[in-house]
This record gives structure tokens, C-alpha cells and sequence, in this order.
């Protein structure tokens, strides 16, 4: 894969209350769960790129996200491993929410009413768009997780002519596919709605939509049997799975099947061998737990430290410890703060509990990049960073690197930009000493303090 995989669709969150249930109510013949435990997890488009990361792979993820509660949560599961263009949202984020009681399902309630801003063609805010053209440029494949919320409608155009593979999951409430699709991946009940004609079977069925779509695919998903595959031309076939899942809660399992697939094509393979790769991946998916089974670290909005505002970052780092929380590090020279800065800064914060950002001294910056660095002040440099909500605390360092600062603060996680590797990294065997580990985040393209510096001189 050249590039990333794009997903494109409607995001929501999870969330999971789990409990026991041992007896009923007085005042009504219902279960009274005794909750043991709450679990958020992204949902939708948002859990098929969370599961396409994981898979290692760049993802980035074009959605519509709330400034509400759940959105920030959302945001904040999501920002440590998948990069996102974000588009406005007309109301507040979805959440859906499953009471559950000894792994069963006992009821689940949604909220939330928003929808992509805009009409078809059109988007709010320029800059997003022109994000999400970008990023469709330069995608190795492309996913459309359609919840019908409206994020697929709006891209519906620049979706339209791709020249790699467009995988399309499609939902009951969203619109048709856009003709030219790699693969088309309804589940049996999507895919009779999706169909004029009287459901006989899912491969005659499978065999309209190819037609109907003008797709090159279509896989209709069917659980435990696998999926049914037609392919333009006439040719179709059971795709069985590799052994019947002992899991019951198949949460999740489309979102795996449809990212899934899309890797698979992006990295060459024919459409056989994606879809087979998808059936075994979802099926492994729903052996081990599906969606319920996902476990990550609260965003770092819900899990608060408390520690005295002003605080240094040796005393940010003691409370966390008493706490029990874990604490981020992430350093650098931060000369010209700029939108790549920002992005990596907010992904760390997202990783834990307090963030702890070690900046280079002046005179450390002039022995590693010459006399005329830096441009900005260590003074300035520091209350910069200090005015950003996703820090935390702020330290400088004096030597060539912060190893030695690393050795105090003792950090949960190291932080550094993907333009950095472990091998390359003389702090790394400073952070494993201190316990902790080296976590790369992906640099936001097209941004470096080099290149602003280079433009500057440039436009004088």
C-alpha cells in the first residue's frame, strides 16, 4: 500500500454497561441490572477504521463529529491511531448504548440526532472539504461505512471515478452505492431492501446488484455461512467460512468484514481472495468477542488527575503516579508551533491521563540546528504550549537529548512523530529503562517547521 486507506461514513459511539442481573424489580417484571462496568468504543465508521488501524495500517477517517460530550469522546478513542478529517455536524453525536447482563444483550438506547452539515456537493466548511479531496487522492483504497447519517452524500461527487478500489458497506437509510464500486458489501436484510425484484436467494440477488449497481462485485454477507459472491460477468459462489465461530455477539462484524475486504484489495489481491480474507476476519472478529470485546483507554477527558493548575511537570508526573493514572511525554525543539505540532500534541494527550511536552533549550537547538535557531524564544516556545488544553505541563531540557529529564519523569509512553523510528531514537533505551514504552504516532503531511521557515524566506 502507496497509501492510506480512506474511510469515509458516518461515526458514532458505543458504549457498553455491563453488569449482573440476579433478580427483578418491584414495580415491574424487568431484570435490575447491578452495573459492574462501562465500556466506550467508536462505532460505525469510526470502528471500522479504529479496526483497519489496529491492523496497522494508516487510516484516515473522513466523518462528522459533534462538540458534545460524546463527540469528544469519540474523538478522543480514536485520534491515537487513525487521522481525522473532520466535518461539521448538524446535532449531537450518536450514542448507543447496550445494557447488558453476563454477556446478553438486555436493551439498547440511542440518542442523538446529527447528520453531516450540508446538502450533496456541498460541505460547511471549505477547508474540511478540500481535506477530504485530499485525502481521497491519495488513498491506496477507499471504504464507504454508510450509517445514513449523511457524510457519504456529501462526498458522493469526489467518490464518484476513483482509480483504486471503492468498497462500499452500505445501510438501510443511506442512498445507493455510486456506480464504478470494486465491491459492494450488504448483509442478506440490506441487501433485499436493496432489490426490486422478489428476494428468492442470496445469489440470485448477489447477481441483480452487480446489474442494478453497475458495481464490479457484490458480497452479500450472511453470518455464519459466510458470504455470497457475484462478480460482473456472470460469475458467482459461496464463500464458506473457515470454521462456525463459537462467539455469539456478532457487534462489529460487518464494520470487520467491509475493512477487511478494503485491505485486502489495496494491497493487490483479487477480489476471491479479499472477500475470502474478509470472511475469515469477521469471523475471527465474532470468535473472539466482537465490538464488546474491545477494550480501550478512556479518553483522557474522562479520566481526570487532579493536580494544582501550574503545576510543574515533575508534580504532574508524582500525582499521576499516586493516582494510578498513566502519564505521556512527547519532546522536541517546537520552533514555529504549527497545525502538525497540535495534531501529534492532541493524539498523545489522548493516550492517557496528564501530558508532559520536554522542549530543547535554546543553546540545545543552536548545537543541533545551527546559530540561526531558534527563531521563537525557549520562553515564548514554553508559554505556547502551555496555553494548549491538550498539555498538561511543560519542561525544558538543556542536553543534546531528554534522556535524562526521561529518567526523572519516568513516562508511561514516549511519544514521537512518525518521521522518527525506535532505532533512530537515542532516547528509547532512556524510556525502557524508565518502564515505559516508545508509541510513533503519523505525522500530519505537508507540515514541518523547516518548510514554514523555507516559505517565509521565500514570500520576503
Amino acid at each position: 500500500m502507496s497509501g492510506p486507506l480512506v474511510i469515509v461514513g458516518d461515526s458514532l459511539l458505543d458504549v457498553d454497561v455491563e453488569g449482573t442481573a440476579d433478580r427483578l424489580a418491584p414495580d415491574a417484571p424487568v431484570p435490575v441490572v447491578e452495573e459492574q462496568a462501562e465500556h466506550h468504543r467508536p462505532g460505525g465508521a469510526g470502528l471500522a477504521a479504529l479496526l483497519a488501524a489496529r491492523d496497522g495500517t494508516r487510516v484516515v477517517l473522513i466523518t462528522a463529529m459533534g462538540d458534545d460530550p460524546s463527540g469528544r469522546c469519540l474523538e478522543g478513542l480514536l485520534s491515537p491511531s487513525v487521522e481525522i478529517v473532520r466535518l461539521p455536524l448538524r446535532g449531537t453525536t450518536v450514542r448507543k448504548t447496550r445494557v447488558r447482563a453476563r454477556g446478553q444483550t438486555l436493551v439498547r438506547i440511542d440518542t442523538g440526532d446529527g447528520r453531516a452539515l450540508g446538502r450533496p456537493g456541498q460541505v460547511a466548511s471549505a477547508s474540511a472539504f478540500a481535506r477530504a479531496a485530499d485525502a481521497l487522492a491519495a488513498a491506496s483504497a477507499v471504504l464507504v461505512a454508510d450509517y445514513g447519517r449523511g457524510v457519504a452524500d456529501l462526498l458522493r461527487e469526489p467518490l464518484r471515478g476513483l482509480d483504486v478500489p471503492l468498497v462500499w458497506d452500505p445501510h438501510p437509510r443511506g442512498a445507493l452505492p455510486v456506480s464504478g464500486c470494486a465491491l459492494v458489501t450488504p448483509s442478506e436484510a440490506e441487501a433485499r431492501g436493496m432489490c426490486e425484484e422478489p428476494y428468492v436467494s442470496p445469489e440470485r440477488t448477489a447477481r441483480r446488484l452487480v446489474r442494478d449497481l453497475d458495481a464490479e462485485a457484490v458480497a452479500i454477507t450472511l453470518g455464519e455461512r459466510g458470504a455470497m459472491l457475484a462478480r460482473r460477468g456472470g460469475r458467482f459462489g459461496p464463500v464458506p467460512v473457515p470454521h462456525v465461530a463459537s462467539g455469539t455477539d456478532a457487534c462489529g462484524a460487518g464494520d470487520r468484514f467491509a475493512a477487511a475486504a478494503a485491505l485486502a484489495l489495496a494491497d493487490g489481491a483479487s477480489t476471491e481472495d479479499a472477500v475470502a480474507r474478509a470472511v475469515g476476519e469477521a469471523t475471527r472478529f465474532v470468535e473472539e468477542g466482537g465490538a464488546a470485546a474491545l477494550r480501550l483507554p478512556r479518553p483522557a477527558a474522562e479520566s481526570p488527575v487532579p493536580f494544582a493548575p501550574g503545576a510543574s511537570a515533575f508534580e504532574v508526573a508524582a500525582a499521576v503516579r499516586a493516582a494510578g493514572g498513566r502519564l505521556i511525554a512527547t519532546g522536541g525543539c517546537f520552533d514555529l508551533l504549527h497545525a502538525g505540532h497540535v495534531s501529534l500534541l492532541r493524539r498523545a494527550r489522548a493516550l492517557g491521563d496528564a501530558l508532559v511536552v520536554c522542549v530543547n533549550s535554546d543553546d540545545s537547538i543552536r548545537r543541533l540546528k545551527g546559530p540561526s535557531r531558534p527563531l521563537v524564544s525557549e520562553r515564548d516556545r514554553v508559554e505556547v504550549l502551555r496555553a494548549l488544553g491538550c498539555v498538561d505541563a511543560v519542561t525544558v531540557f538543556d542536553e543534546d537529548t531528554p534522556s535524562r529529564v526521561i529518567e526523572r519523569l519516568c513516562p508511561d509512553v514516549w511519544v514521537k512523530g512518525g518521521d522518527y523510528d525506535e532505532r533512530s531514537m537515542p532516547e528509547a533505551e532512556a524510556v525502557r529503562r524508565a518502564g515505559g514504552e516508545v508509541v510513533i504516532l503519523p505525522t500530519v503531511p505537508g507540515y514541518s517547521t523547516t518548510g514554514l521557515i523555507a516559505a517565509a524566506r521565500a514570500a520576503s
